[in-house]
């Protein structure tokens, strides 16, 4: 098949990764100049480093940090309350839970994507923003007014996709959650020369700081240990809802120490130490009940957006881009027509849909708050799996998930139906 996959994100380059593998020909069109990731840190859980470890995924290269223990602690007191040992992961779930900076990530999925290997080099075009998804038709307009057509279009351009219209009919608004985040970076060497702060810093650990309240600071380090990411949830009752997502709105050191002024003296030390504060709202959109139409389907955040607290965004967009692969995995003799991709297409919506609501739902709570999205969570589970309720139990339900597995069992059973044609 040829492929138009539009964002050349974490999600596009997954998916362009998983679809070269498969043996198709993938171009990504790239709105910006440059091919590049924007953020922080980001969660490499098991259910996602499994997929790219097979895939052949340097982790060393990526400096990605492995997981050793994750914690919850009051952030008055820094007195254990949950300790989880991640240590024994790859035994347990056939994978390590990493720690990545998001351009190291980007920049490995990059060279894999576009490198020698297993199939056709992607094709990424920069400076090629798609301003019009034609889902019957399946072609994409570009700004230039040049129209491109493909056997399939995948959307991978984030929360604010166009593509949505074509798929829903409509857009899916933004609710305020209430919340907001700060998020920054640290080297570690600068907390290190603070007698008082290094203590505190230790190699693959995950801290949860919590209060009573809605706040929490969450703190893991990337990039091989050299650098200490941060994201702190704070109630932000000024929000109406009507911000749009934006990594570029700035904060300062005292916006944070408004919000911890009660942590513990050694968390309020770090706190003053941050430069290049962002802020950004904690908005959430319901999921949507389809991701696809005609050969036109939607991937990571342009399918199912979650707020942060499962650390789950982008191991759902690896998560797709391996049931992709695997399910537009073709025999030699399978003809790729029209109604072949579609009935992939259905395919692709059993694998994924209930499994990344849940996670869209379980994400509107911490791992400590499931009471909060018990109900909610429970119509997106398979009938007899219940809604977690620690996070031990959140990370066994996360991790535990084997999408290619999955995807691979709901390809073989339309196989041996004959490939029969379903109804999309």
């Amino acid at each position: 098949m040829n492929v138009i996959i539009v964002g050349g994100g974490i999600a596009g380059l997954s998916a362009a990764l998983g679809l070269r593998r498969a043996g198709h020909h993938v171009r990504i069109f790239e709105r910006s100049s440059f091919l590049r990731e924007v953020g922080a840190a980001i969660n490499v859980c098991p259910n996602a480093s499994r997929i790219l470890l097979q895939w052949g995924f340097d982790t060393k290269r990526a400096r990605l940090v492995a997981a050793r223990r994750s914690v919850v602690a009051p952030g008055s007191s820094l007195k254990t309350l949950v300790d989880v040992d991640c240590s024994q992961f790859p035994s347990v779930y056939g994978a390590s839970f990493f720690f990545a900076h998001r351009v190291d990530l980007h920049t490995e999925l990059q060279r894999l994507a576009t490198g020698s290997g297993p199939g056709s080099p992607v094709e990424i075009s920069l400076r090629s923003e798609v301003v019009n998804y034609a889902a019957d038709q399946s072609s994409v307009t570009l700004s230039d007014g040049s129209v491109h057509h493909a056997d399939l279009i995948v959307a991978a351009d984030g929360v604010h996709t166009t593509a949505i219209h074509q798929v829903i009919g409509h857009a899916v608004p933004a609710v305020s959650t209430g919340s907001a985040a700060f998020r920054f970076l640290i080297p570690s060497d600068v907390l290190r020369k603070d007698s008082d702060i290094a203590p505190l810093l230790e190699d693959g650990a995950l801290r949860v700081l919590v209060a009573e309240d809605r706040r929490r600071l969450v703190w893991y380090p990337c990039a091989d240990n050299t650098v200490q990411n941060f994201v702190g949830i704070h109630t932000d009752l000024a929000s109406d809802g009507a911000e749009k997502e934006d990594w570029d709105r700035d904060a300062t050191v005292d916006d944070l120490l408004t919000h911890y002024h009660d942590f513990h003296p050694t968390i309020i030390r770090i706190l003053k130490k941050a430069t290049s504060i962002k802020r950004w709202p904690l908005l959430y959109r319901d999921p949507i009940p389809t991701w696809t139409r005609g050969r036109l389907v939607l991937i990571g955040d342009a399918a199912h957006p979650m707020l942060p607290h499962q650390g789950q965004a982008g191991a759902q967009a690896i998560e797709d881009a391996g049931a992709l692969s695997e399910l537009f995995t073709f025999a030699e003799q399978t003809s790729t027509t029209q109604q072949e991709i579609q009935s992939r297409l259905w395919l692709f919506e059993q694998v994924r849909v209930n499994r990344a609501s849940a996670m869209q739902v379980f994400s509107n709570a911490g791992q400590d708050e499931s009471w909060k999205i018990k109900e909610q969570a429970k119509k997106y589970l398979p009938e007899g799996v219940e809604v977690p309720r620690s996070p031990a139990e959140f990370m066994r339900h996360n991790f535990g998930y084997d999408v290619i597995d999955d995807a691979r069992e709901v390809l073989g059973g339309y196989l041996r139906r004959g490939g029969e044609e379903v109804d999309i």
